[in-house]
């Protein structure tokens, strides 16, 4: 099949793009359908052999004539989150060549245009602008101001995006009319994880919170106000909206370990800010619970000089199983990219790939069924979706009802391992599945938890 190119921003030659046969207008052609061994994640379905051939409508990114399904990924290969970005894509990939050796969706084979954004928002605004005319959807769009950079466009062109953050917004019909939630929002993670904490390590007790501004760490800095005020922790230390990439991260290091907090609440990046806080706060002799939102961790620290201190110290929550878990879904994934890429290491990330696939695998599969491939369609047959089940490679998502009855609630509590690590796995240990906390199972979601510009 025809591989994903990737368009990288930063490189001084032209971009190159597949014309994809399609125009402003909708058109409607005769398709002649075929069954497919692929299951989608979606709700269950049943599909016979048709009699005839059937009209399906077309706009951008869908070619019947040479039989092709054209989907774009904005993603984020060579900025602060490309180390489990590129894991994404992977997944992403491997689940796309599996649909297709499987017949693809109706005989029509998927084919992913992967542009660099390197996580910046006018790039994001760039890839967006590089692909639109060559797409059905976007398969994903990496960060929630890169994403809501474009959202307006997104709307204006009827286009689905599928955007690879957790913010609360995402699950708001103020923010989400063509994107499409999934995971435990920041917010609800922090609720979660501090449920966890007072169960696990006691109660009365302290925290220190320091995230970067923006949704990521605003979102998350939300979701701990929630949970610190109902499980009666006190925050001793407020630093908020505080890491800033490119500054020293000694000094919030420092002021962590000074405040002696229980637990440590970091959102920042995996590669950049977090290992110099940590470091700094455990030179200084400081042992406390540490966690935070899940894209602050990499599996790297546990081949750094202070992997026992973080197999010691840290708590996750994981949106997706991790690679470890039992589940059927998990289970796919690990035969997948056995299969499809046995030259990768396990890597947790995969799953988020994957999962992203099924979700517009099923949108692409009922929206053929229904004769209307454009992207209005396509959106629409997301949309339509009262449960997808994943197979417990992550919880199910809705798509219809009220924000409370959408807004996912559950993930996975994890540890870490350089011993699951050094064995095989992915470094990462399940400590509770299918978690969802008292105080985040109470909580009456109408709107996002953070504003973003307020």
């Amino acid at each position: 099949m025809k591989q994903a190119r990737i368009l990288v921003v930063l490189l001084a030659f032209a971009l190159v793009a597949a014309a994809c046969g399609s125009s402003d207008d909708t058109t409607t052609t005769a398709a002649a359908a075929a069954t497919t061994t692929t299951a989608a994640a979606s709700e269950e379905t049943t599909t016979t052999e048709p009699e005839a051939e059937m009209e399906i409508a077309t706009d951008f990114g869908v070619d019947l004539e040479n039989g092709t399904i054209t989907v774009g990924l904005l993603s984020d290969l060579t900025g602060f989150f490309s180390f489990l970005v590129q894991g994404v894509v992977d997944g992403y990939q491997a689940y796309v060549d599996e649909i297709n050796a499987n017949g693809g969706i109706n005989g029509l084979m998927i084919e992913l245009e992967v542009f660099d954004t390197v996580y910046q928002a006018d790039n994001t605004v760039l890839g967006f602008n590089e692909l639109k005319d060559q797409v059905v959807a976007f398969g994903h769009s990496v960060g929630s101001p890169q994403t809501l950079g474009i959202r307006e466009d997104l709307e204006a062109e009827g286009i689905l995006a599928i955007p690879l953050t957790w913010y609360s917004g995402w699950t708001d019909p103020t923010f989400n009319s063509n994107l499409i939630h999934h995971g435990t929002p920041y917010c609800l993670e922090a609720m979660n994880i501090l449920d966890f904490l007072t169960q696990e390590v006691g109660t009365g007790l302290t925290l220190a919170l320091a995230t970067f501004p923006g949704d990521y760490g605003l979102d998350s800095a939300a979701g701990v106000d929630i949970a610190t005020e109902a499980l009666g922790i006190e925050i001793v230390l407020d630093m908020r909206g505080q890491i800033l990439p490119g500054e020293d991260m000694t000094p919030i290091g420092e002021a962590i370990a000074d405040s002696g907090a229980d637990i440590v609440y970091v959102a920042a990046d995996p590669n950049f800010t977090f290992p110099g806080i940590y470091q700094s706060a455990i030179a200084k002799g400081m042992e406390a619970v540490w966690t935070g939102a899940y894209p602050t961790y990499s599996t790297g620290y546990l081949t750094a000089e202070f992997a026992e201190e973080i197999e010691r110290d840290f708590y996750g929550f994981a949106y997706v199983s991790p690679w470890g878990g039992d589940s059927v879904g998990v289970k796919e994934v690990r035969d997948l990219m056995a299969s499809r890429r046995p030259d990768l290491p396990p890597f947790d990330y995969y799953s988020e790939g994957v999962l992203e696939a099924k979700i517009l695998e099923a949108g692409l599969r009922r929206a053929y069924d229904n004769g209307d491939m454009t992207r209005a369609g396509v959106l629409a047959a997301v949309k339509s979706f009262t449960e997808l089940d994943f197979d417990g490679l992550a919880p199910p998502e809705s798509y219809v009802g009220t924000p409370n009855e959408q807004v996912q609630r559950s993930g996975w509590m994890v540890r870490f391992s350089a011993e699951d690590l050094a064995a095989g796995g992915s470094g990462t240990i399940i400590v509770a599945e299918d978690w969802t906390g008292p105080t985040a199972a109470a909580y009456e979601f109408n709107e996002a938890c953070y504003f973003l510009g307020s």
